[in-house]
């Protein structure tokens, strides 16, 4: 198939960014916090089919020295067709000359190691639900 990548927030349905993001849980946050999020985001990256969103992600990053890679995700019915992989590799363009954190769901930690992440033993959180993310098993 062929995909196409945006690289960029214009035209972005903010309804389907918001639905993808609270169909893994992530959030459930109202489609105005995640424009904004991407918005102020260092790189973003939106993957179309035609005109169909299925994939997005975005860093954070001082653009120096440290990045942080937040909401990866591609929509389940393109699953299995090296979208996420093509999003981070997109996203590691714009800061691959910087070390960087990535921020998964914990059920996706072993996708992200064959990418060539490790592990953490120094991670810290203060989370704002911080029931909502023991239960899912993201802090102790």
């Amino acid at each position: 198939m062929n995909y196409n990548i945006q690289n960029h927030c214009l035209n972005t349905d903010w309804e389907r960014v918001a639905g993808l993001i609270a169909h893994f849980g992530i959030s459930e946050a109202p489609p105005e916090t995640h424009k904004k999020a991407f918005e102020h985001s260092y790189a973003v990256t939106f993957v179309y089919d035609q005109e169909r969103l299925i994939g997005f992600g975005r860093a954070v990053s001082d653009g120096v020295s440290q990045a942080v890679l937040y909401n990866i995700v591609v929509d389940p019915d393109y699953h299995g067709n090296g979208l996420g992989r093509k999003i981070i590799e997109d996203l590691l363009k714009a800061v691959g000359h910087c070390d960087v954190i990535l921020y998964t769901h914990p059920d996706k930690v072993s996708f992200y190691t064959h990418l060539g992440f490790r592990r953490m033993r120094t991670g810290m959180a203060l989370y704002l639900e911080e029931g909502k993310k023991e239960e899912m098993e993201f802090i102790e």
